[in-house]
């Protein structure tokens, strides 16, 4: 896999955040801020169809080689700003690792797509998508979500932590 610049998404979290999302096989689900695309990948297994949508040249140069490597079919990737992209699409679920524009972004899901979570590592975007979902009464459900890996330290094992992401749910279903 190639990773561009930023912490990648890791997989026990794209499985809690899959899982809460309740993925149909004929649902479009979009990956917003996709940067690897590994939410992408994970979640073309589920969906009928996967647009995976970043602004950055770097994310969807590797997204596309990632998911080409996958030899997946089903998956669209998407240069753009999101805001813009969302505007036109009809989507069952989304995920939200992205915190670039979050406001417009947010606004499109709260009106137009049942299930979608925002995964956040900043504690300020956490709060903010979660003010947003309150206020338009789509909030369903927070998590913080702390991993550690074992790692062996002088002939034993010792826990490494990964970076904290919380895991905001919202829809209206």
């Amino acid at each position: 896999m190639i990773y561009p610049t930023g912490t990648p998404t890791q997989p026990e979290v794209i499985a809690i955040a899959l899982s809460k999302l309740k993925i149909k096989p004929a649902d479009v689900f979009v990956d917003i801020g996709c940067g690897s695309g590994s939410v992408s990948i994970s979640a073309a297994r589920l969906a009928k169809r996967v647009y995976a949508i970043d602004n950055r040249e770097e994310a969807v140069r590797a997204a596309t080689e990632n998911i080409r490597e996958c030899g997946l079919i089903n998956v669209q990737v998407l240069n753009g700003e999101a805001s813009k992209l969302l505007a036109d699409m009809k989507i069952d679920c989304a995920f939200l690792g992205g915190s670039k524009n979050i406001e417009q972004v947010l606004e499109i899901l709260v009106e137009n797509v049942p299930r979608f979570v925002v995964s956040a590592v900043r504690m300020e975007t956490a709060f903010y998508a979660l003010e947003i979902m309150r206020k338009n009464n789509v909030f369903k459900e927070l998590l913080h979500i702390q991993l550690s890996r074992g790692n062996e330290l002088s002939g034993g094992t010792m826990l490494k932590p990964e970076n904290p992401v919380f895991l905001i749910m919202g829809g209206s279903c």
